[in-house]
């Protein structure tokens, strides 16, 4: 090892920027922040691959054969990272989205 490289446990707590911030308990109001900013949230049914030639060739009332089985969990992604699974409900005549499954980093096995 370098004599310019440092290890982790070289540093005190009370040094660096985020010194403040170790050991506090965080909470949902410390996010307050961003709130308000927008994210993109998708429920993906399942895929499927064709060529141009077979998607020029669909019409209404065409079924598009998906990669999922029914009953089978769908995927959540928000801003095109996959979150959770879950399954489609009905709400008030519309679809909506149960989550059954939070997907953590490294879990996401699509």
């Amino acid at each position: 090892m370098a004599d310019d490289d440092l290890k982790l446990d070289e540093f005190s707590p009370e040094e660096g920027a985020l010194a403040d911030s170790i050991g506090e308990d965080k909470t949902a109001g410390d996010l307050a922040p961003v709130f308000d900013v927008p994210v993109a949230i998708s429920a993906v049914l399942g895929r499927s691959t064709m060529s141009v030639a077979q998607l020029l060739q669909l019409s209404q009332g065409s079924v598009l054969e998906l990669d999922r089985k029914v009953g089978e969990a769908i995927d959540i992604y928000v801003n095109n990272r996959l979150v959770a699974r879950g399954e489609v409900v009905i709400v008030d005549e519309r679809l909506g989205v149960t989550m059954t499954e939070i997907i953590k980093d490294g879990d996401s096995q699509a």
